[in-house]
């Protein structure tokens, strides 16, 4: 029988942080997205540049506010100069106030330190560290929502107008589903079901392309005629209705879009989602209806009773009468 072997004994705080991190950020690539994966990975680079070589346990209060100094000097390009490539925390700030006059939002850099704060906490959950030495710190600043506005009926002619080669038939699915630009690049022919004189419905749900957002993003929508058309005529009849799309891909078209046509400033594709959430308003829908076709937690009723808890849901024959009262804006 061979002498068995064992891992060397190492104390709590040993570890370095680079190690660790890199630790951490394979399992959080088995559990994020990839966008939420993306930004995390983003936030752990910056720390281990200026860190990396440091044991974690090591880690002072001090060292957490000056790296959140050096996080609220730094500009949203400073990654794109060419000397921003591999170059760590310090530097950039750095670069930034050489180059911009321009910062991260205080909401940007506040989820930064959260996801620096969030990496400590999974430090000490796997026996790395006694105590998160940065669990105080905090933006100065108040973080601020700037939320991307809701489309026009005329901002919406606009887009449909463009008849983009790339994004016309997403844009048609985002305001006639309401579904998230994730869920769109994921969709499938094999999600399209047809239910008799009910017409089709597709079934948003986790698959080898995406996963949700949450568990109440998983849902079925009814299609509405002009994307059953659609379906009949431009889409792909297996595989993945938009092969060739990312959340990537979708962001940057339409930020094409915008600049081709300015009267869509200070929208984005989720916007479509909100002008359809917007229509069902408008023609009397109840919230917590609205809430099973978009995929949010379930609301509330006048008597604070969760229709998540206690009820069956709408019926599909519900959820049909209300997509096809949405109407595209003529002209």
């Amino acid at each position: 029988m061979g002498r068995p072997r064992y891992q060397r004994a190492r104390l709590v705080g040993d570890g370095l942080i680079s190690e660790l991190a890199q630790a951490y950020l394979t399992e959080a690539s088995q559990r994020l997205r990839p966008g939420s994966y993306k930004s995390v990975r983003f936030a752990l680079s910056l720390l281990t540049s200026h860190l990396g070589g440091e044991q974690v346990g090591a880690l002072t209060q001090a060292q957490g506010k000056e790296v959140l100094g050096y996080i609220t000097r730094l500009s949203p390009n400073v990654r794109k100069y060419r000397e921003g490539k591999g170059a760590a925390l310090a530097e950039l700030a750095t670069l930034s106030q050489e180059h911009e006059t321009t910062t991260l939002a205080p909401q940007t850099q506040a989820r930064i330190l959260k996801q620096m704060s969030q990496f400590l906490d999974w430090c000490v959950g796997e026996g790395e560290l006694g105590a998160n030495p940065w669990e105080a710190l905090k933006v100065k600043d108040r973080p601020e929502v700037h939320p991307h506005g809701v489309l026009t009926d005329e901002q919406v002619s606009v887009l449909l107008g463009a008849e983009d080669r790339v994004l016309h038939s997403a844009l048609l699915f985002g305001l006639l589903t309401g579904m998230r630009s994730g869920e769109l690049c994921g969709l499938m022919a094999e999600d399209v079901t047809a239910k008799g004189n009910l017409g089709r419905f597709v079934s948003i749900r986790p698959n080898a392309v995406r996963l949700l957002k949450s568990k109440a993003a998983e849902r079925e929508v009814p299609l509405h005629g002009v994307l059953e058309q659609l379906l009949d005529t431009a889409l792909p009849k297996s595989g993945r209705l938009f092969p060739n799309l990312s959340v990537d891909k979708v962001v940057k078209r339409y930020a094409n879009l915008r600049r081709r046509h300015p009267e869509l400033h200070g929208t984005v594709f989720h916007s479509t989602r909100k002008w359809f959430i917007t229509q069902c308003e408008r023609t009397g829908v109840p919230e917590h209806f609205t809430a099973t076709l978009v995929g949010h937690h379930s609301a509330r009723s006048a008597n604070k009773l969760t229709y998540g808890l206690y009820s069956a849901g709408i019926s599909d024959a519900q959820k049909r009468e209300i997509v096809e009262g949405i109407r595209l804006p003529v002209g």
